[in-house]
């Protein structure tokens, strides 16, 4: 009798090694690996209800149950695809990276659209955007590098009623009015004085420069016609 539970408890326990031995390959040469698209390796596995399976990378986790056909199911966890929710990522106190980026070496876009998809979809931009935080809502979101930075130049020539009138105005699309750090004007080659040989402001929402002959020493000079005036800008 004894000889026998001890036959019965040596038969349990090669079964157990044989379940356990076969439920899992680690080997990535065995030619006995499933695999279910991709070129991502197939690891066969069976859960705690005996279930088989196959797992699979494939930039992700895939999880097949049964391979044959008919009755196939898999699911995968990846990165990429549709965003179903809001998604987060809280970064503190650690470093958040993207590895392999590649430099941008084309001409920045002009015509970049909202929503445009890089994959899948009628992409109609051309061109490098830059990727920005909107602080309000925490949102990554594209901007045309022309929305952060630009530059411009007006040229103005004096006329006689300038002269007469020792004074001049004349306006400057896309001009950065409320700073003028960023505007410099020059008379004939030399440059005037901000604030105080010209001024800055909008006419009706236009961008004006309002020139301010000066009439004591050092800095004195007078409109004269046909003076050059040029206006250069940049706005970031």
């Amino acid at each position: 009798m004894k000889n026998n539970y001890l036959k019965l408890v040596m038969m349990a326990a090669v079964m157990l090694s044989a379940s356990i031995g076969f439920a899992q390959t680690t080997d990535a040469t065995d030619t006995g690996l499933n695999k279910d698209g991709g070129a991502g390796e197939s690891i066969k596995v069976i859960d705690n209800k005996g279930t088989i399976k196959y797992l699979q990378t494939n930039n992700g986790i895939t999880s097949i149950t049964s391979t044959a056909g008919g009755s196939k199911t898999t699911t995968t966890w990846q990165l990429g695809g549709t965003l179903t929710d809001n998604t987060y990522i809280d970064a503190t106190n650690n470093i958040f990276a993207i590895d392999g980026i590649a430099l941008a070496n084309g001409a920045a876009s002009i015509n970049a659209v909202n929503n445009e998809l890089a994959k899948g979809g009628a992409a109609v931009g051309t061109g490098w955007t830059l990727l920005v935080r909107n602080e309000a809502s925490g949102e990554t979101q594209k901007l045309q590098f022309a929305d952060l930075i630009s530059s411009g130049r007006t040229d103005y020539t004096a006329t006689a009623g300038d002269e007469t009138a020792n004074a001049g105005t004349f306006t400057s699309a896309g001009m950065p009015t409320i700073d003028d750090s960023k505007v410099s004007v020059y008379r004939n080659g030399a440059k005037l004085r901000a604030g105080t040989d010209y001024t800055l402001s909008l006419v009706a929402t236009v961008a004006t420069v309002t020139l301010v002959p000066q009439g004591g020493a050092p800095g004195d000079w007078v409109i004269y016609e046909d003076d050059q005036f040029e206006v250069h800008w940049i706005k970031f």
